[in-house]
């Protein structure tokens, strides 16, 4: 195993988490809802955050699996990867032009960066299998997510700091935040560049290259063949069953509570305190997580982390005040890198390895395609009760049956079926 690709691949999640943690959980949708959405009522501004998450997963839907299908057939996951990173680091940046009152300029460079960010998330989570043996893979996923982690911390921090003594720099509170966002796009781009040049995806021996046209349509018929094809393994698609469920209340606690948190009265300052805190907490635990499943299996420390998300979603229901916030933050941060870097790891396993992008494109499409409905449904409760306190507790459901299906995929089993897939291509 080559550790310097590897340290490069995670520091891939380093640079993203910027996006993650200041765009998407922290800074920005207090931003959102207090700023650029400050001519809304908090409940339709909290409603149209939500929308505006929706409708950027549902272009990352429709994309996910056509572009891993054309990196699959091209040997081109890095060019795909380098492609959404300038997408999403641009909108990014521009996020710094946004002021008072201009929330549909804040969602449409939303919608651009997300789909930047889910975009190149497909490639790199693809390259796991490139970059790590199946045996060390658990270690390598989670070691990513750790570095994420204090990456993601790391900029939180500063971005803490500036808001905070805006002052003493001698610049207003919503400058601070502008720069802030600018900030976010450097600092993504800035942390790219080891991947960039030190991880390599293993070439497929193929026939003669064919012209971009060409690649596209083939992409689009390789969609097709998969769509046809899934259910040539029923482990795998009982998992991404599962994940479907459990990714949809993961993304949903992460990109509706600090608004959620604003609308009931929360200050700025102890809801970004709060998701600093998640930062290190994730860090040692993302690591321990990875040793427990090492020792105890990869489903069933999975499981575990998913019913310590069911806990929290009946705390975020209850939550009332500053305390609630930071103990639900902390909580969070204890499985949140844990969960996301186990079902990664495990797909690894039940994927054939000749379709490993194709796949991870519908990896990122049954994770995508499930966060569009969490946030929808609060947006919709939300606006239909005045309140988006029961649109959280809804969340529940996607935990429990989420945890229900991963009771009956076999893991075993799933392997044998994705070796046998590639033994049958091999054999043609």
């Amino acid at each position: 195993m080559d550790k310097k690709a590897v340290r490069s691949w995670a520091m891939y999640d380093w640079a993203n988490s910027a996006f993650a943690t200041i765009i998407i959980a922290a800074v920005m949708p207090i931003f959102y809802s207090k700023v650029a959405a400050n001519t809304l009522a908090p409940a339709t501004a909290t409603a149209y955050w939500g929308y505006t998450q929706s409708i950027s997963l549902i272009l990352v839907v429709i994309l996910s699996p056509l572009l891993g299908a054309i990196a699959d057939a091209s040997n081109s996951k890095k060019k795909f990867l380098r492609f959404f990173v300038i997408m999403g680091v641009l909108a990014t940046t521009l996020m710094f032009t946004i002021g008072e009152g201009d929330w549909l300029w804040a969602s449409l460079l939303l919608i651009v960066g997300t789909l930047g960010f889910s975009g190149a998330n497909v490639f790199y989570d693809a390259f796991l299998s490139d970059v790590a043996p199946e045996k060390d893979r658990d270690m390598v996923s989670a070691k990513g997510f750790s570095y994420g982690y204090v990456g993601g911390g790391s900029i939180l921090a500063l971005s803490l700091a500036l808001i905070t003594f805006h002052d003493k720099v001698g610049i207003s509170s919503l400058s601070a935040t502008q720069i802030s966002f600018f900030a976010t796009g450097i600092w993504w781009l800035l942390f790219s560049i080891p991947i960039f040049r030190n991880v390599h995806e293993k070439k497929i021996i193929q026939g003669v290259k064919q012209p971009p046209m060409a690649t596209a349509l083939n992409g689009f018929r390789s969609v097709w063949q998969t769509i046809r094809a899934i259910k040539q393994y029923p482990e795998l698609l009982k998992f991404l069953i599962a994940f479907w469920f459990f990714s949809d209340g993961i993304n949903t606690i992460v990109k509706m509570s600090v608004i959620f948190g604003a609308e009931i009265g929360i200050g700025q300052q102890d809801l970004i305190t709060a998701l600093l805190i998640t930062q290190f907490v994730g860090f040692p635990c993302t690591l321990f997580f990875g040793k427990i499943a090492s020792k105890f299996g990869s489903k069933l420390t999975l499981v575990i982390t998913l019913c310590v998300y069911l806990f929290i979603t009946i705390l975020g229901y209850r939550m009332e005040n500053a305390l609630d916030f930071y103990i639900l933050a902390t909580l969070v941060g204890t499985v949140q890198g844990g969960s996301q870097a186990l079902a990664r790891s495990i797909f690894t396993r039940i994927v054939p390895a000749h379709r490993n992008a194709e796949f991870f494109g519908f990896y990122g499409l049954s994770g995508k395609f499930a966060a569009i409905f969490g946030p929808a449904a609060v947006a919709i409760i939300g606006q239909l009760t005045g309140s988006n306190r029961t649109g959280i507790a809804s969340v529940a459901f996607f935990f429990i049956v989420g945890i229900i299906m991963l009771f009956f995929v076999n893991l075993d089993k799933g392997k044998e079926e994705a070796e046998a897939a590639v033994a049958r291509e091999l054999n043609q």
